[in-house]
């Protein structure tokens, strides 16, 4: 979410909700009223309400037309930028989210090396698929689709921090590396990185 309202070039107030600390901030009432998935992100838009980052994403596309967009104009490049991000935001990212290794280790008792092993097999399974699809696809260029950064690379980027912090070996995916690469480029993905953040932990 952070990239798009970056790329978009969107003011907005942040409030960290800290997903380990008093057993998870997300959980307490008042942002459980708020979303009941009791999941991050939420956005909150005057009376607007939504979670899930892409549905906030293609929220931001819909009621900021005017700014920079995340999605191609023609319907079939659209579809294929969703598609992708999909791969991501449906089938790589909810397994390996906190609630799923703390469900394996809580109920479980999935000790460290074995949560990390389910967390990298998914991890792998994801992108190689998406290497596969990029690595077919003319439309594919700088970004995940043409020389513009959109929605599928504000859903890439942080799966690929998140593959590093579970130590998954990236060699194998060398289109994804460098869509990576020309993203961190950008002002607006480099101030969305975890440790830009004002709850960031320092190194």
């Amino acid at each position: 979410m952070r990239i798009g309202l970056h790329l978009k070039a969107l003011a907005y107030l942040a409030h960290p909700v800290h997903l380990v600390r008093d057993g998870g901030e997300q959980h307490a009432p008042a942002y459980a009223q708020l979303n009941p998935q009791e999941l991050v992100p939420t956005l909150r838009h005057g009376a607007v309400v939504i979670p899930q980052s892409l549905a906030i994403l293609e929220y931001l596309e819909d009621a900021f037309p005017d700014s920079a967009r995340l999605l191609p104009a023609a319907p079939a490049a659209r579809a294929r930028v969703r598609a992708l991000a999909q791969v991501i935001a449906c089938d790589v990212h909810p397994l390996n989210n906190l609630r799923v290794t703390q469900f394996f280790e809580r109920e479980w008792q999935l000790d460290a090396a074995q949560r990390q092993q389910w967390t990298r097999h998914w991890m792998q399974r994801g992108f190689v698929a998406l290497e596969a699809q990029l690595a077919g696809d003319p439309h594919a260029g700088t970004f995940c689709h043409g020389d513009t950064p959109g929605l599928a690379d504000c859903l890439l980027i942080p799966q690929l921090y998140n593959a590093r912090r579970f130590d998954v070996d990236l060699t194998a995916y060398p289109i994804l590396q460098r869509i990576e690469q020309a993203c961190l480029a950008l002002p607006a993905f480099a101030a969305a990185r975890p440790e830009m953040q004002a709850d960031a932990v320092p190194a």
